[in-house]
């Protein structure tokens, strides 16, 4: 791999390994590292200059398209550009023939164009939703700061910042900018939004770290200084911060479409080259037949229309929708309508720890005292051997819930109310023991008051340990003195320990326990505190001694050690529950996290997400040799985010092939990279997270799932969807809902297109046979935006056939057979674009984003290849939304039955029909034929000569063209009546389409009422009659016939079942693939 391509995946800081010297020097600036209140800084001149060249410290805006242009995109894709078509061409006929055509040209025509903005509209406003990633970023980034300037600390505009600037940050600012820090006093940063660290992490001038995101003397713009105070160098402004190169990482991906959105693309490119070539070669026909141009356009654009479903578009974003608000009732909020069904069909989880899989909020786990190990668990039950329940009166617990509480800045923000509902401020670890405390010491709110405290010395990185001393009086004196930090200091600094409530000199023993009980909360992950005291002699220190640092006067050895405290950020509820459903549903989960690879695992074997032991764990049971050990004998792998830049395509296959993977200390552009290698592969990604580091792969992911309540505004905006209460279990709710939705979208879809073969081959046989055309493009039109419309929303509340829905694999399965075949078609992509493959498909590069005109190029390129045509008719990978079995049953099967069923309607009225005198038609097919062969004219109101039927019965113009008229209402609403048999049939993909699970959904049946009135309407109505060429004279007898052919279509669709169950091996124990297979 080329060098700069590699350097393009590494954070573009180096300052952290520079001397003050050095830092100096590359940015031309001054400082006292030793006294940094009398540093120089920059001088305004120095500073105006480079602010004039390097432009202020702001996130630059993303280039976005012009709204208007963005609508043009959405109006003009393949559907919508159709719909256009055929309006536009409507007004054409209209023009060229007004009297011939009438106004139900126009009527036809305003309709698809109106059709056509309605798509875009909701298509265009979708886009806007997604496109909001800067405003979080922005958000972050304070308006003020603290700046040393020709020796003068003095406030100014964060964007007036350069580099080389001295700045002055304390507890509770934001830092305005990436620096260098060259004086900390306790100075702390909350890094979770950047790292993932759910601690607040020390910063000080010494570092010993080679990553920049882990250097203890960096803080980086955004995040915010919880303790403390610190002078830094400005290292990074604006764009070139890790937040701005986050939020450059964000702007700059491209979300690829949704598995539904690429099918029913494809679906419509199909139909839609079928439909205009359709459209040419009869339009060539009929004007070689008839020589009218007029009559043959007008034919062209009818079967244009009765090949597109114009119903569509609508149908998908109104199920979706209605999916979504029942989602949101879920406490899943969908932003992007498409992310419904992309939900249901993930196949990889990647998730993030902190907020998403924890809580975020440290929580004591342990403690030893009195050399026993207690739980802090609430159940006593189930406790790992070792471990003792909770003991309040054990030897050391009250002593260490006391330092806790007293040797702590931690502090409740109210105390009004309950203690469970308070909210506690301070640093996380100190929270998290305050928190337990507070829950065993009734005495809390009062408990400074009754010991006050004389002195204190607060946590630093020289010491690592905290200490205070407070009245408490005690056999020796008024005073006590109490500490708490890292564990080994803390034992450092002890002679005796406390045993039964007495301190007694510490031996070797006592260490080795100390050293066993310290290893085996670490070894869990956990972070250990160690707690000591020392009881101060009253005659060397009384109640009014005056303690000072400087010179220091208090003593710090010769301690009693109380105990150890170990705290953990838990996992939150229902967790581990919740990827044990993704593992019965075939999902992987995998973690993808900022923390430290020990703490990553232990708490990915805390929630089940890792069962397996690793390489380095199974050579440490078995003591073999690493190396010894293959790759087949291990399904679970840690990856430290180190190894990330220098791993192979074959090590990434190698990783994805495990079941279980945890990637550690990672940088926002690891996980962007381990998406899109997930995706290279033919995962479909879902991405949690909650924070900012977690944005660029939230957004590249094919569904980023945010957190509500932990989550920050950035990872909101980058995101598809958000978890409303924050609990990961949601999710498992969602994958449900999604496959449920994608059930149902199938089951609509295939209903919908059934419909066509009975409108499309009126108009054939309009100009081939000829006959009467049986159903007009206006007719078409409101049996698609019609009662069709209304029966295909009943599928959005169709409940599942199976309980087994969560427990089949996904959809789109991966494995080796769907890797190769996608590698191979990706490589055939790249060639015919003249690309290589990484930068097709963004690993290493820039990713390719074609335009709209290399997209055409394309397209027109590649349908002339038998590759293209080739693809087309092979076998798909897993289910998909169109397969030959919906195209089957829509048209050959049933689309045939229904048009045979029409037709019986249609000739039915022509023959035994009556006219407003009581006078039969006696219209025979034959006759039909005959007139419309003698004369385009004949059905035509005032054109049409007089005709005598083989019955011998003369038919006028008036009387030809009621007839017509009546004929087409019987095939209208014969059409509408099949069709509401064949919505209860496409229900049914396991069961027969009768019994208990017919009657589940009474959507089903209020959408047969409301489609029965709205065709009532349509061929009844007067003053509608006229519009839409109906007769409210057709009797209802002739709504029978349709019934017979409904019943028809149960009975032949139970028959077809019942054959296929019996030909296919296996079939009912797979649900899914008997969907796609019935």
């Amino acid at each position: 791999m080329p060098e700069a391509k590699k350097d393009t995946k590494k954070l573009d800081i180096e300052e952290h390994l520079f001397t003050f010297e050095q830092l100096m020097t590359h940015h031309k600036t001054s400082f006292d590292a030793a006294k940094p209140m009398q540093s120089k800084g920059l001088d305004a001149a120095d500073a105006a200059k480079r602010l004039a060249e390097q432009g202020p410290n702001i996130l630059s805006p993303p280039k976005k398209k012009l709204m208007i242009w963005l609508f043009i995109e959405c109006l003009f894709n393949i559907f919508n550009a159709l719909l256009l078509f055929c309006g536009i061409a409507g007004f054409i006929v209209y023009g060229i023939d007004p009297v011939g055509n009438g106004m139900v040209a126009v009527y036809m025509a305003i309709i698809l164009i109106v059709v056509a903005f309605l798509n875009a509209l909701i298509e265009f406003l979708q886009l806007l939703a997604s496109e909001k990633a800067l405003a979080g970023f922005m958000n972050m980034i304070p308006s003020k700061s603290q700046v040393v300037r020709n020796g003068n600390l003095q406030n100014l505009p964060a964007p007036d910042l350069v580099l080389g600037d001295v700045v002055f940050v304390r507890m509770g600012d934001k830092l305005p900018a990436d620096i260098y820090v060259i004086s900390a006093t306790d100075f702390k940063v909350d890094n979770s939004s950047l790292t993932g660290e759910a601690e607040p992490q020390d910063r000080m001038p010494s570092n010993s770290m080679q990553s920049p995101l882990e250097a203890t003397n960096l803080a980086f713009n955004g995040t915010l200084a919880v303790n403390g105070e610190a002078y830094g160098v400005v290292i990074r402004c604006g764009d070139n911060t890790v937040l701005g190169q986050i939020a450059g990482l964000t702007q700059n991906e491209h979300k690829a479409p949704s598995p539904m959105t690429i099918e029913i693309n494809n679906f419509v490119a199909t139909i839609g080259t079928v439909a205009i070539t359709c459209m040419v070669m009869f339009f060539v026909i009929a004007l070689v037949k008839t020589s009218n141009v007029s009559f043959s356009l007008n034919f062209a654009i009818g079967v244009l229309v009765a090949w597109v479903p114009q119903g569509l578009p609508a149908t998908v974003t109104m199920l979706l929708t209605i999916a979504a608000k029942r989602m949101a009732t879920r406490q899943v909020l969908v932003k992007d309508l498409r992310g419904v069904e992309t939900l249901g069909a993930i196949t990889l989880l990647a998730t993030d720890k902190t907020g998403t899989l924890t809580r975020n909020q440290m929580t004591a786990t342990n403690f030893w005292c009195g050399l026993k190990l207690y739980s802090a668990a609430v159940s006593s039950t189930n406790l790992p051997p070792g471990e003792i329940p909770f003991d309040f009166e054990g030897s050391g617990v009250s002593e260490i819930l006391h330092i806790s509480s007293l040797c702590s800045r931690a502090r409740f923000d109210r105390t009004d109310i309950p203690i469970d509902q308070r909210v506690i401020t301070g640093d996380a670890t100190e929270s998290g023991l305050f928190r337990f405390a507070s829950q065993k010491l009734l005495d809390i709110d009062k408990l400074h008051d009754m010991y006050p405290k004389v002195f204190e010395i607060p946590f630093n990185s020289e010491n690592k340990w905290a200490m205070a001393i407070h009245k408490k009086k005690h056999a020796e004196g008024p005073l006590t003195l109490l500490m708490k930090g890292a564990p080994e200091r803390i034992l450092r600094i002890c002679t005796t320990i406390l045993k039964d409530h007495k301190a007694i000199p510490m031996t070797k023993e006592h260490q080795d326990e100390f050293t066993t009980s310290y290893e085996y909360m670490a070894g869990k992950g956990h972070r250990v505190l160690a707690f000591a005291q020392l009881l101060l002699p009253g005659g060397e220190y009384p109640e009014d001694f005056a303690f000072t640092k400087d010179p220091k006067n208090y003593p710090s050895t010769g301690l009693t050690f109380v105990g150890l405290a170990s705290l953990e950020d838990p996992p939150k509820h229902g967790v581990r529950e919740a990827i044990g459903h993704c593992r019965e549903a075939g999902i992987k989960i995998m973690m993808v996290t900022g923390d430290h690879p020990l703490t990553a695992e232990a708490i990915g074997r805390k929630i089940n997400l890792m069962l397996s032991d690793t390489k380095e764990l199974h050579a440490k049971k078995t003591g073999r040799q690493i190396e010894s050990i293959s790759e087949d004998e291990i399904h679970a792998i840690v990856i430290h985010g180190e190894k990330i830049d220098e791993l192979s395509e074959a090590d990434w296959d190698n990783i994805f092939s495990k079941e279980e993977i945890i990637f550690a200390r990672t940088s926002p552009k690891h996980k962007l990279t381990i998406v899109k290698r997930a995706q290279s592969l033919g995962h479909i990604v879902g991405v949690t997270g909650d924070g900012v580091n977690d944005s660029p792969a939230l957004k590249k992911a094919d569904l980023g799932i945010a957190m509500n309540l932990s989550g920050s505004d950035v990872s909101k905006e980058a995101a598809s969807m958000i978890l409303l209460d924050d609990n990961f279990a949601s999710t498992v709710r969602g994958v449900e809902e999604g496959r449920l939705i994608f059930a149902n979208l199938k089951k609509s879809i295939q209903y919908t297109v059934t419909h066509t073969l009975p409108e499309v081959i009126p108009y054939l046989l309009w100009v081939i046979a000829p006959l009467p055309l049986m159903l007009t493009s206006l007719q078409i039109l409101v049996v698609d935006l019609g009662f069709e419309l209304l029966a295909a929303l009943s599928y959005a509340w169709e409940p599942s056939e199976s309980e087994a829905l969560m427990k089949i694999p996904p959809r789109m399965p991966v494995n080796e057979e769907s890797i190769a075949k996608l590698r191979k078609r990706r490589a055939e992509d790249a060639e015919d674009q003249g690309l290589d493959v990484a930068a097709l498909h963004g690993h290493d590069a820039p990713e390719h984003v074609p335009t709209v005109g290399q997209k055409v190029k394309l397209f027109f390129k590649q349908i002339v290849s038998a590759r293209y045509w080739k693809r087309k008719f092979e076998k798909k990978d897993g289910e998909v939304l169109v397969d030959g079995n919906s195209l089957s049953w829509a048209y050959l099967e049933f689309g045939a039955i229904e048009f045979i069923g029409c037709t019986t309607c249609f000739f039915a009225v022509l023959y035994s029909g009556t006219w407003e005198d009581g006078r039969q038609f006696y219209i025979t097919p034959w006759d039909a034929w005959k007139m419309q062969s003698l004369n385009t004219s004949h059905f035509i109101e005032g054109l049409a000569p007089n005709y005598t039927t083989a019955h011998g019965n003369t038919v006028d113009s008036k009387m030809q063209a009621n007839a017509l008229a009546q004929g087409q209402s019987a095939y209208y609403f014969g059409l509408m009546i099949q069709q509401c048999f064949n919505m209860f049939v496409c229900k049914c993909k396991m069961t027969l389409p009768f019994g208990p699970y017919m009657f589940r959904n009474p959507a089903s049946f209020y959408s047969v009422l409301l489609g029965g009135l709205f065709a009532a309407f349509i061929v009844y109505t007067p003053g509608v009659m006229s519009v839409f060429s109906t007769s409210g004279r057709l009797s209802p007898i002739y709504w029978l016939i349709g019934i017979g052919y409904g019943v028809f279509i149960i009975i032949y669709s139970s028959v077809r079942m019942l054959i296929m169950r019996c030909c296919i091996e296996g079939l009912q124990m797979h649900p899914t693939r008997l969907a796609a297979s019935s």
